[in-house]
């Protein structure tokens, strides 16, 4: 694979400042997310907002993102990864800006859907500009975890951020990240180095597929967070979820028969990736789901401000400053799919001591769980972005980068709306008492997904020992999932096993 870094002659510096560009877009995505999750209180009493219009103000980014991730990567491969991202970043702006002036719910939705649209689009293009402008290997597994360390940190440093600007007015919220966005947009015109236009093959957009690819993940994402609202109107959600599977088998259908397909099925055989994106799916929506009740716990229970809630949960971001120091030496020393596991049995360590939460816990007692979870996301997060990209040509990577983000966003998607119907079956009166025991139980969701996610990496950490025994951080993927063959290298294996490319394959 020639990385387009080699192509560009990219130097050191330049390298860098590519880098410091493309994971502060990452960091902007997750600082917008929490920033919002704090001062959603604020915004539904300034606006009048009911409980259900306050709700679909955090779903709305969330169908958008979900629903056009696995579009938005494919057409960075398809229309250019460069293009697609300057495009997108400036929608970004745009309708954060929109948001920030808003005067009724309908506006401020319709923002916050537009804005989870752009990211859709702009997040996967940024991942694989990185894929495609570091060679396939150490330099480009140090830049991923980078990359992932950042967007946690993003997330973690949002809520202190997002409770200190709420003070000044929520919709600081919304205008801060327009700074943030323009600043990162000039420096990308500079910084971004031209790329040829993707070939042409004359067969034309597959416009069916990405229409039935659109639709189905926006019905499926619209059913999954639709969970929280438990036996409520399940008729809905039920509906949503069978519509949606529907379109994905309509989707599929398309597919085979299209001549230039938007996503190449034989793709989706690819075990490490399929099982990369399953693990972080699971793990997002675990890590998500967790945060999620314990700022219930620690807000409507203990009684502490939005503030003192975000500076208790700013020690989980240690993960970003350890995914891009510990992590890569363990890579290194064990390979990615082990470290990944060993994240996801730190997450359940994590997760499991919380379940016995107390109705007036100190904050030393739930110390051990922030600092593992933190940890936990460093080990696992950042390996598994480089698994479900590790290996894929590069024609692909923004195929492969819309699959992850995909999954991630469904993941933290079904977290949150899991714990909260949870919580909400089991709630059986108002006291105290009675909350923190439906807290309990939610409790045991991201327990159970962690659970599930480490024994779907388990697959994956015996095949890497038997295969080849402890990985070095330049293996691939492909070659992790292979076993050695003398005098044959495991990705000439895998590209004897491919299918021929079809017409619509640069």
């Amino acid at each position: 694979m020639t990385s387009t870094a080699a192509k560009g002659g990219l130097n050191g510096a330049r390298a860098r400042a590519l880098l410091l560009v493309l994971s502060g877009t990452i960091f902007l995505e997750g600082i917008d997310v929490a920033m919002l999750a704090v001062a959603v209180p604020s915004i539904r009493s300034d606006l009048g907002l009911g409980t259900g219009a306050a709700a679909w103000v955090m779903s709305a980014y969330v169908l958008g993102y979900a629903g056009f991730t696995l579009l938005g990567g494919r057409a960075a491969d398809l229309l250019g990864r460069r293009r697609m991202f300057l495009t997108w970043l400036t929608v970004f702006v745009l309708f954060s800006g929109l948001g920030g002036l808003a005067t009724d719910a309908l506006i401020l939705i319709v923002a916050r859907f537009m804005t989870g649209v752009a990211a859709a689009f702009m997040t996967p293009a940024a991942l694989s500009l990185i894929t495609t402008s570091y060679e396939e290997g150490p330099r480009r597994n140090q830049a991923l975890l980078v990359f992932a360390g950042t967007a946690a940190g993003g997330f973690s440093l949002g809520l202190v951020i997002g409770g200190l600007l709420t003070e000044l007015g929520w919709r600081w919220v919304f205008f801060a990240p327009v700074l943030l966005a323009s600043g990162l947009l000039a420096a990308a015109l500079r910084v971004i180095p031209p790329q040829p236009a993707p070939g042409r093959t004359g067969t034309g957009f597959d416009a069916l597929g990405a229409l039935t690819a659109a639709g189905a993940m926006l019905l499926l994402a619209f059913g999954v967070v639709r969970l929280e609202h438990g036996l409520h109107d399940w008729q809905l959600t039920a509906g949503a979820v069978l519509a949606g599977l529907l379109l994905l088998l309509a989707f599929v259908r398309v597919e085979r028969r299209s001549r230039a397909p938007l996503v190449r099925l034989g793709f989706l055989r690819n075990r490490a990736t399929v099982r990369a994106d399953l693990g972080a799916m699971l793990f997002v929506g675990a890590f998500f789901g967790f945060q999620f009740i314990l700022t219930l716990y620690l807000q409507e229970l203990r009684g502490w401000s939005s503030l003192r809630t975000a500076i208790a949960l700013v020690v989980m971001g240690c993960d970003a400053v350890l995914a891009p120091t510990l992590t890569p030496r363990l890579v290194n020393r064990f390979g990615n799919v082990p470290v990944a596991f060993t994240g996801f049995l730190l997450a359940i360590l994590a997760y499991g001591l919380f379940l016995p939460v107390g109705m007036d816990w100190a904050y030393a007692a739930m110390f051990p769980t922030l600092v593992l979870a933190g940890t936990a996301f460093a080990l696992a997060y950042g390996p598994l972005t480089i698994a479900a990209t590790d290996g894929v040509a590069e024609h692909e990577q923004g195929l492969a980068s819309g699959l992850l983000h995909t999954s991630t966003q469904f993941g933290s998607a079904l977290g949150i709306s899991a714990v909260t119907a949870v919580y909400g079956l089991s709630l059986n009166g108002t006291t105290p008492t009675d909350i923190l025991t439906a807290y309990r139980t939610a409790l045991t969701v991201p327990v159970a997904m962690v659970i599930l996610g480490a024994t779907t990496m388990a697959l994956g950490v015996r095949s890497t020992f038997q295969g080849r025994g402890a990985v070095s951080i330049s293996g691939s993927a492909a070659e992790r999932d292979q076993p050695r063959t003398t005098g044959t290298r495991p990705r000439d294996i895998n590209k004897a096993d491919e299918k021929p490319q079809t017409t619509g394959s640069r």
